[in-house]
């Protein structure tokens, strides 16, 4: 899903706070608070998973009209355990938004 090399210089807090990110359901209130922490904010791996699991849950919440946001969670368990192993994952459409937006 994604090759770029796991970053040495990542934390077990990193990989903790990236991967609580990407959780269904709690994501998002974690997303919000590395975005309001400075010390998370600045580090840009956990930066990164915050802003694209935010992304993420706002898709999920809108296509769960649609009954597809079940299938989304479990994706989303997948990014928390990619996140959680230092990786960088790449969601068609949301990565390159957020990327082009300046987010992350």
């Amino acid at each position: 899903m994604s090759d770029q090399p796991i970053n040495p210089d990542l934390t077990s807090d990193d990989k903790l706070w990236a991967a609580l990110a990407n959780l269904p359901l709690i994501g998002w209130i974690a997303g919000i608070a590395i975005l309001l922490m400075e010390d998370k904010k600045s580090r840009p791996f956990v930066k990164y998973n915050a802003v694209q699991g935010l992304a993420l849950t706002v898709v999920a919440t809108v296509l769960s009209f649609v009954c597809i946001g079940f299938l989304i969670d479990i994706y989303m368990l997948y990014l928390a355990y990619e996140a959680y192993q230092g990786k960088y994952s790449q969601i068609p459409v949301v990565t390159d938004f957020i990327k082009n937006q300046g987010w992350a």
